[in-house]
């Protein structure tokens, strides 16, 4: 049964602008993007050079990505992130250099930010995803440029983003090399707990989610160290409290103890362990074996394929971006970047969320620019002064956009102003005026986009989810069942029948919020979950195989 709904839904007003919870982690970015700013702007004022700082900046704001990831995995991504800053950058430098029409320029703007939102949102890299890419992009376009200066620019942004790497990767592994592994282990633990406390369909499919992250960062961290595998063992503990059938006030304070012990700088929490954790440790061990190289790159694939649901994205991405810059050049503003960085900013995965981000978006710049115009003054007393405040606002930014995007926008957008400065100054008023009209024009006409350029393939993912979900729930029932089941055949069951529950869930969530759909399956994605989470519930138990009863009902 499929559940009627409009075609066009009601827009929150409130409700975006309100704060949440900051990241448990929003301190790694925000430290990582000072220190490797620091270094390359103290370098240039040595050498009085701080009009290049544009271009080492764009190599200094990849320290921004990958703190999610374990150490070995965070190494080629953000290597990834420097070679694609690089290579987009290297595209706008040469069009400036060749072209001075502002609607070529436009045009290949529009081009780059859609190329980087399907590439971001295909390898998932991210937070921030692509919008860093676009405002680099964005504002080298309108930067002036001769041909011969570009190899030199971009061995500055090079040697930025290699600092980036050292920041982001090298210096924290040598202070706490199992860290990302930690910290997600702590929250499948929280989450476990969260489940056993309040038993539900809410907290089970969030913990399921939470426990699935954390088997990812564990199986790509690398080889299993004591310390990972203590942490494995934790994992299955969390798995175990899934099972629960009421609320265990013992077990949610335990499984609490154990994620605080876990995200301290102690030993991990080693506990006697849960029922069945050989055996699925040694299906944990024969995943990591197995080649992971060909899956990833065929799963970057089929997302790309034609028929992706990422695609209408980047249409809108593409479209959007166009037509504010050019909107924004008609009206006068002499290099209309911000407007196209603007509407960047606010395609999410549907049109509900973008219309989050733009009121966030919105709000935020035109409160910073306000903050611009205060702090200006004392920011041009000095070189100096000057870098202290980007510094200061780059870290601002990272430490308040996890609270809510506008009110980390109301720091991104005084320093963005004031990177202009370090080229030399402009007129206060123009800044300011320019930055507000692109602002507006970029957030009506981006949104106005997203209206109009319509994913009707959000629905289509939503079946293709749960058929995968059913089938890989029908694959646990039946390697469960089997007599000879070993426990590489049931990690793999199990691990494939979670991925599919996570990726049901975020694909009915993103059709949930997309306009002019056909009805979405709602009863049946709520069944599947419900059966796969049962199923899920005894592969956590081991005990043995599934009767006939259970297959059709209980399981």
């Amino acid at each position: 049964m499929r559940s009627r709904r409009p075609f066009v839904r009601s827009l929150p007003l409130t409700g975006p602008l309100r704060l949440n919870t900051p990241s448990d982690m929003w301190f790694k970015p925000a430290s990582s993007v000072v220190v490797a700013t620091a270094i390359p702007n103290l370098v240039l004022l040595r050498a009085d050079r701080l009009d290049l700082v544009m271009y080492t900046m764009a190599g200094s704001l990849c320290a921004l990505y990958g703190h999610n990831l374990p150490y070995a995995r965070r190494a080629r991504a953000v290597a990834g992130v420097v070679l694609g800053m690089v290579l987009g950058l290297a595209v706008s430098l040469v069009t400036a250099s060749l072209t001075g029409s502002t609607a070529v320029l436009i045009a290949v703007g529009a081009l780059l930010a859609a190329g980087q939102k399907l590439l971001c949102d295909a390898t998932r890299i991210g937070p921030p995803g692509p919008v860093i890419f676009t405002f680099v992009s964005s504002a080298a376009l309108f930067a002036p440029q001769r041909l011969g200066q570009v190899p030199g620019h971009l061995a500055l942004t090079l040697g930025a983003g290699a600092v980036s790497w050292a920041v982001t990767v090298v210096a924290p592994a040598l202070i706490r090399r199992d860290g990302p592994e930690r910290r997600a282990t702590a929250r499948a633990l929280n989450a476990a707990a969260a489940h056993a406390a309040e038993p539900g369909h809410r907290t089970h499919r969030a913990a399921v989610a939470a426990v699935h992250g954390a088997w990812g960062t564990l199986l790509a961290a690398g080889r299993p160290t004591p310390a990972r595998r203590a942490l494995e063992r934790l994992v299955v503990h969390a798995e175990t409290a899934l099972s629960t059938g009421g609320p265990d006030g013992a077990e949610a304070a335990r499984l609490r103890t154990w994620a605080r012990l876990t995200r301290a700088r102690g030993p991990v929490p080693d506990p006697a362990p849960a029922p069945g954790t050989d055996a699925e440790l040694l299906g944990v061990d024969a995943e990591r074996a197995a080649p992971e190289a060909r899956g990833t790159l065929r799963a970057l694939l089929r997302r790309l394929a034609p028929g992706s649901p990422l695609l209408p994205v980047a249409a809108r991405t593409l479209v959007g971006c166009a037509l504010a810059g050019y909107i924004c050049s008609a009206a006068g503003v002499g290099r209309p970047y911000w407007a196209i960085v603007t509407a960047a900013s606010l395609y999410q995965a549907n049109v509900t969320l973008s219309w989050n981000r733009t009121l966030q978006r919105t709000l935020g710049n035109l409160i910073g620019v306000l903050v611009f115009a205060a702090v200006l003054p004392v920011a041009r007393t000095g070189p100096l002064a000057l870098i202290g405040f980007c510094l200061f606002f780059g870290f601002a930014a990272e430490a308040l956009i996890t609270r809510n995007y506008w009110l980390g926008s109301v720091a991104v957008t005084p320093m963005a102003l004031l990177v202009l400065e370090y080229a030399g100054r402009h007129p206060a008023g123009e800044l300011i005026g320019d930055r507000v009209l692109d602002t507006v024009i970029g957030a009506a006409v981006g949104f106005l986009a997203a209206v109009l350029v319509t994913n009707r393939r959000a629905a289509g993912r939503v079946e293709q989810a749960l058929a995968a979900a059913e089938q890989a729930r029908a694959h646990a029932v039946r390697t469960l069942a089997a007599p000879a089941c070993g426990p590489a055949a049931l990690d793999a069951a199990r691990r494939r029948l979670t991925g599919s529950l996570v990726e049901l869930r975020e694909a009915e969530e993103t059709a949930a919020g997309e306009w002019w759909q056909r009805d979405l399956p709602q009863e049946a994605v709520l069944a599947a979950e419900r059966a796969g989470h049962r199923t899920l519930a005894a592969t956590a138990k081991r005990r043995g195989p599934i009767l006939p009863a259970q297959e059709n009902g209980a399981v």
